[in-house]
């Protein structure tokens, strides 16, 4: 792939990324449990991750949370994303590099993680460890929707044909 090919395929998953991120903001929680979300983005993160690389998915997943943020967020909103993303963009580079892991594995595993770091910034926000009896039920959804969401992401990665 030439280095214009790779732009214009991070430009396109970015953007696609900003989309879903609004497309989920629309979709009214499945439960009664705020912060439940199916987190379609990340199988913009975990595409880009398999077929673009490490530094690619972080730099999407960052331009990503930043723009959504300003465009449609607050600096709450903000600081939930930028700690659950990078936590569980963090996760899923270490993961993917043991080769031990399915598409869909690193995807659970980021679906988790990402519930741990927004329940940790909550503890340091409201200043109170009592919300970590919170993280089962976030734990449950991240289980749940971080193997969907790697099912869908490990069809559209073994879809994608890149012409040299």
């Amino acid at each position: 792939m030439s280095k214009t090919q790779k732009i214009a395929l991070n430009g396109a998953l970015a953007a696609l990324a900003m989309i879903l991120s609004y497309v989920e903001m629309q979709i009214p929680a499945f439960f009664a449990v705020p912060g439940v979300k199916l987190g379609l983005t990340n199988i913009v993160v975990l595409v880009a991750l398999y077929v673009l690389g490490e530094k690619n998915a972080f730099f999407i997943n960052v331009v990503r949370i930043v723009v959504v943020s300003i465009l449609f967020g607050n600096i709450m909103g903000f600081a939930f994303s930028i700690a659950g993303g990078m936590l569980s963009t963090f996760v899923m580079i270490l993961l993917k590099r043991t080769l031990r892991f399915s598409i869909a594995g690193v995807s659970v595993a980021g679906g988790i993680t990402h519930n741990v770091g927004q329940i940790i910034v909550a503890m340091i926000l409201l200043n109170t460890k009592a919300i970590i009896w919170y993280l089962p039920v976030l734990w449950i959804s991240g289980i749940v929707s971080g193997a969907v969401i790697g099912i869908v992401g490990a069809l559209v990665c073994s879809r994608i044909v890149i012409k040299e």
